[in-house]
């Protein structure tokens, strides 16, 4: 021990700690009350649906029809190759005998899944519809969802080939890391 530390233990040798009988600690109430409202509101924010696409009523489509969107600044021959199936599918999403909220819910799922695993040209199967009550409804919810989707640059109904007119083709917009290695290659 140092010269300060014995000191102090021979001057405090034989003081004994008070007992604390007059002051009564409560409990913050208002702290309380803050801590259970915030809880509250975290476990309604993980329970909260994030997915955005409607499932109000919606323009209906024939099942024949062609369903299609470019967005503006899309290359012409990037929506052409696209649109003509020449672009390797990265995955694929078949809806065939999905009630329309799993539908909605899967191709929510799927999009946000393909943009995290960098997808950029994928299929979605929806059938034709020719048989259901009303013609083409799932069709119909999917391009009308396609359409609310901004990370959607481009789709067009399938080739014979993937589906044709019971499939999509969708192009996703180009992840940041995708952008920077196309601007890297580019600048040779």
């Amino acid at each position: 021990m140092s010269d300060e530390e014995s000191l102090f233990a021979e001057m405090t040798d034989g003081v004994k700690p008070l007992k604390q009988d007059k002051v009564i600690i409560k409990p913050n109430e208002k702290a309380d009350v803050s801590v259970s409202v915030r809880r509250h509101a975290a476990l309604n924010d993980q329970r909260r649906d994030e997915n955005f696409l409607s499932d109000a009523d919606i323009p209906m489509v024939d099942p024949l029809d062609i369903i299609y969107k470019k967005m503006d600044g899309l290359q012409e021959g990037v929506y052409k190759k696209m649109r003509l199936g020449k672009y390797t599918l990265d995955a694929h999403l078949d809806l065939h005998r999905h009630t329309v909220e799993e539908a909605r819910q899967a191709l929510f799922r799927f999009i946000k899944t393909s943009l995290k695993l960098e997808c950029r040209t994928i299929l979605i199967t929806h059938g034709k519809g020719e048989r259901s009550n009303p013609p083409a409804k799932l069709k119909s919810y999917v391009n009308y969802w396609l359409h609310q989707i901004p990370e959607v640059m481009a789709f067009h109904s399938a080739q014979p080939k993937h589906g044709g007119t019971g499939s999509v083709y969708v192009l996703l917009k180009k992840s940041e890391n995708k952008r920077h290695i196309n601007r890297e290659s580019f600048r040779r």
